[in-house]
């Protein structure tokens, strides 16, 4: 996916590209770890789905719950979601910024390459 020690460094123009590739993915993360969110938070808590989604919102942001949970299931769902929220907010971070700390590492492997051979 990503190019080898001594392969050039990417054009600009294909690395916007990748990063934007990454980004999506990321966002693809927080929307569907947004969505489960809120389906537990619809179908354990009986919340509206606009309740549903602030809460779920609320956890994922690392905020907590703002409507108070009320059955066991809930509370069992809601402190398995926060546990899981904070992963894939480190997880989609990781995706977003990868082809960044790629290129920063290859521009330095490439210039420490080119310092060696002078």
């Amino acid at each position: 996916m990503f190019e080898q020690r001594k392969q050039p460094l990417l054009p600009r123009r294909i690395f916007y590209a990748r990063f934007a590739r990454s980004a999506a993915a990321g966002l693809l993360i927080i929307l569907v770890s947004l969505g489960s969110g809120m389906a537990g938070c619809r179908f354990l808590e009986r919340l509206s789905w606009l309740d549903a989604f602030l809460n779920a919102a609320m956890i994922l942001s690392g905020m907590g719950p703002v409507a108070p949970i009320q059955t066991s299931a809930g509370k069992l769902f809601a402190g398995c979601y926060a546990l899981f929220s904070g992963l894939a907010l480190l997880t989609s971070l990781g995706v977003v910024f990868a082809p960044v700390f790629h290129r920063f590492l290859h521009k330095f492997h490439l210039e420490s390459s080119r310092s060696d051979r002078t």
